[in-house]
Order: C-alpha cells, then sequence, then structure tokens
C-alpha cells in the first residue's frame, strides 16, 4: 500500500469518509423506496407486486452478489471494484429516476442490488487495511452514529423530496440525488482510496455462483407473483426447480476447490442456528416495515412525508436500543439480549395490534408507542447480534462467515418482502387494510417466537475481535 505512516495509510480517513458515503447510499436506497411505494404505483402502474418488486429487486441481487463480490475484489483489486461499484450505482440510480415503466425500474433496481454489493465488501476490507489496529476501533466510532441518523432522517427525507415534488420530479429524485453524491464518491475513490495487493490465488467459482442465483431467482419469483397469476402449476414447478438447484449448490460446494461458501461453517452448530434466527428476524422486520408503510399510507392516508414521520418513533427506537445494547445490556447478557430484544420488539407489535383493532379513528399519535417499543426490541438484537453469532468460529472463518450473514440478511429481506407482502395483498380485498396489517403482525409475532427458540441454540457471548 502506497503512502503508509507509522499509523496507517496516509489518507485513511478519506477512505473512512468514502464507504460511509457508500453505506449511506446503499441504506437509504433499500429503504425509502418502500415509502415511495404508492407514488410510484400511482404513476407507472403496475399490480400490487410492483410494490414488492421495487423492494425484493434491490435486497435479492445484493444478498447475491455480496455471495461473490468479495472474492471478485481479491481478483480484480478493491480499489478498482469499490469504484466501479460507486460509479455503476450512480448510473443505476439515474436509470431509477428516469425509468418510464415499472419494469425498467424493476431492472434498474437490479442494476443497482448488484453494484452496491460490488461496492460495499470492498470498502470495509480497505478501511481495515488503511488504519493501524490500534486505531481501527476508534476509526468506527462515528460509523454508528452517523448510520443510525441515516436509519432515521432516511424516511423524512424521501417524505420531503417526493411531496415537495422538486422540478416536477416526484418519487423520482429519491434517486436523482444520489447521482451527485455518487459522483462526489467515485472521485473521492478515484483520489484517495489505496491500491491494495492482489490475491494472486484466488479464484471465483463462477458455475456455482450462478446455480445459486439461478436458484434464488427461482425461488423468490413465484412467492411474488403467484397471487397475481392465481398459483397456476408452472409456478410450484418453479418452486420445485429451486428446491433442486440448492440441493446441486450444496453439493458443488462439496467438491469446488472455490467455493462460493466455506463449507467448515456449516459444521458450527451455533452459527447454523444463527443462519435460523436471521431468516426468521428479517422475514419479519422487513415484511412488517412493508405493511406499517402501506397500511399508514394507503390505510389511514397519509402523505409520504406524514408516513415517514409516523415512523421516526420505530427509528429512534432502534437507534436507542442499540446504544443501550452495545454499551450496557450486551456485555452483561450475552445471547440473552436477544430474547430480551425479541420480546420487547414483539410486545410492541402485539400492542400495535391492539391499537389497529380499534378501526377507523386511529392517527399516527396512537401508532407511535407501539412503534417506539418494538423499534427499541430490535435496537436490543442489532448491536450484538453478528459477533454472538460468530462467537464459535475459528479466526479463519470469521471473514467469510461475516459476509455469508450478511448476504443472508438481504436474501431473508428480499423473502419477508415476497412472503409477507404477497399475504398482505391476499388479505386486503376481503379484509381491508386494517384487519389484514393486524393478520401480518400477528405472522411477525409468530417469526419473533420462532426466532426466540433458536436463541437457545448460539453461542453464550458474543466474539469481541469481529467488525462487520
Amino acid at each position: 500500500m502506497e503512502t503508509v505512516t507509522e499509523r496507517g495509510y496516509r489518507y485513511r480517513w478519506y477512505v473512512m469518509a468514502v464507504v460511509i458515503i457508500a453505506d449511506v447510499m446503499d441504506l437509504l436506497d433499500a429503504t425509502v423506496a418502500n415509502l415511495a411505494g404508492p407514488s410510484i404505483r400511482a404513476e407507472l402502474g403496475g399490480g400490487e407486486s410492483t410494490l414488492q418488486w421495487i423492494l425484493a429487486s434491490y435486497t435479492l441481487t445484493f444478498a447475491i452478489g455480496l455471495v461473490i463480490s468479495a472474492r471478485l475484489g481479491d481478483i480484480v483489486g478493491r480499489k478498482q471494484m469499490f469504484i466501479i461499484g460507486m460509479a455503476g450505482f450512480t448510473i443505476a440510480s439515474l436509470l431509477c429516476g428516469i425509468a418510464p415503466t415499472p419494469g425498467l425500474l424493476i431492472a434498474a433496481r437490479v442494476l443497482q442490488g448488484l453494484l452496491g454489493a460490488v461496492m460495499i465488501p470492498q470498502g470495509l476490507a480497505m478501511v481495515k487495511q488503511s488504519f493501524h489496529p490500534d486505531d481501527l476501533q476508534k476509526a468506527f466510532i462515528p460509523f454508528g452514529p452517523i448510520m443510525a441518523l441515516s436509519a432515521v432522517a432516511g424516511p423524512i427525507l424521501a417524505g420531503v423530496l417526493i411531496d415537495g415534488d422538486l422540478f416536477g420530479t416526484g418519487w423520482r429524485m429519491i434517486f436523482l440525488i444520489n447521482v451527485p453524491i455518487g459522483l462526489a464518491g467515485a472521485y473521492l475513490s478515484w483520489r484517495y482510496l489505496p491500491d491494495v495487493e492482489r490475491d494472486p490465488a484466488a479464484r471465483l467459482d463462477l458455475p456455482g455462483s450462478l446455480i445459486l442465483a439461478v436458484a434464488s431467482g427461482l425461488l423468490v419469483y413465484p412467492l411474488v407473483q403467484g397471487r397475481e397469476l392465481d398459483w397456476p402449476a408452472w409456478i410450484f414447478g418453479m418452486i420445485a426447480a429451486s428446491v433442486v438447484l440448492f440441493v446441486v449448490f450444496a453439493r458443488h460446494e462439496r467438491r469446488s476447490s472455490f467455493p462460493v461458501l466455506e463449507p467448515s461453517l456449516f459444521k458450527h452448530r451455533g452459527f447454523v442456528a444463527g443462519l435460523v434466527f436471521l431468516g426468521l428476524f428479517f422475514v419479519a422486520m422487513t415484511g412488517f416495515s412493508l405493511a406499517s408503510n402501506l397500511f399508514i399510507q394507503i390505510g389511514l392516508g397519509y402523505s409520504p412525508f406524514d408516513t415517514g414521520l409516523a415512523q421516526t418513533p420505530m427509528a429512534f427506537g432502534m437507534a436507542l436500543g442499540a446504544v443501550v445494547s452495545g454499551a450496557l445490556l450486551g456485555p452483561k447478557l450475552g445471547r440473552h439480549v436477544l430474547h430480551l430484544g425479541l420480546a420487547v420488539a414483539a410486545l410492541g407489535l402485539a400492542w400495535l395490534g391492539v391499537v389497529i383493532g380499534g378501526g377507523a379513528g386511529i392517527d399516527g399519535w396512537d401508532l407511535a408507542p407501539a412503534l417506539f417499543l418494538s423499534g427499541f426490541g430490535v435496537g436490543l438484537i442489532f448491536a450484538p447480534l453478528f459477533d454472538i453469532i460468530l462467537a464459535d468460529l475459528g479466526d479463519r472463518e470469521v471473514g467469510s462467515g461475516s459476509g455469508l450473514l450478511n448476504a443472508v440478511q438481504q436474501f431473508t429481506g428480499a423473502l419477508g418482502v415476497a412472503v409477507l407482502g404477497t399475504l398482505l395483498f391476499g388479505w386486503v380485498p376481503d379484509a381491508g387494510w386494517f384487519v389484514a396489517t393486524q393478520h401480518l403482525i400477528w405472522v411477525c409475532v409468530g417469526c419473533y417466537a420462532a426466532a426466540f427458540a433458536a436463541v437457545f441454540a448460539l453461542p453464550m457471548r458474543a466474539r469481541e475481535d469481529v467488525l462487520v
């Protein structure tokens, strides 16, 4: 690495700034599109599944891209891959902002997800290589508050942009705003990111990557489209084909010299239990996020800006819960902080279900306490979660293990939008938004209850030397 001082790379804080820009762009694009869904559909048309695809297309392709992009960084070069990801993400954002049809918008969201996945893992790796080991924890201090602030401010900003209708762009501005930010980020990347040595021994398992991508698409597509198509036989054929391909992928990985997923990870019971936990938790969380946004906008008739404001209690609760868990409860309670977080989150959702059951006449103030409590519970889980799941892994397995956890988080988020979104839209025509949302809340509570049981198989204490 060039321009190295005794404390690390000379421009290390520029590296951190660029990585924060990339992560904030990714966080906002993964969340604010949810708020814009009804406005997008009102302008471009499309069925109810369009609302699901706007979210699921991004998270699904992001998950698949994460699995292979770290290996590509070793082969092509991390700086080069980051610049490709940042520039490509910016172009994809522009394509989202000018998309004339739902299909082209979803295609641009697919590109966004793939290029975001190219960018994010390289940034974290370069931060670790740019700072002296003694300074690495300090370097990440601003990261958490900035991401928490972005999570809180993101929906509000999206509401302002959509309702403000700047230059007649409406919802399109939530994507177009990425363009100047992305151009600045691409320039800073080219100017200041370090050239890290490539790994000449690294190889990409292209057949395995393709099998995984096709299997994932064959699973998510029918889950999203099946209801609108009235569940024809070929939809179930796609699901069956997906299961077969996942089995083929598992067998291929055991024989591969350069596997996409490290097979030794699955020998650790605690890690496998962690994957189950992630699946249940993020299916419920992302499904509820979709439902709550649509309920507030369509069921209560709120504007995008007012919807963003109505959801801020949950975001504030998440930020506060993460601070309390990371600084106080996590080190003392170990995995039991996950039990506590799930119980609090489920209690908040149950309270919300009772409030919504009151029917017409409720408003955002009625929802706020329950949303805050549920968000606080979720925040308690976020801070120690990955470190607990990774606790049983060996030092050489932690990197691949954390990458897989991030990919599973994204993939199960796409499943949550697909499965719970399909349930919600199936209930709305007969039951209406109030009852349908209430039903979906009880499904989420059930997912949290199942995740509660999975916690008993996790390691007792968190790993202390992991930065994911």
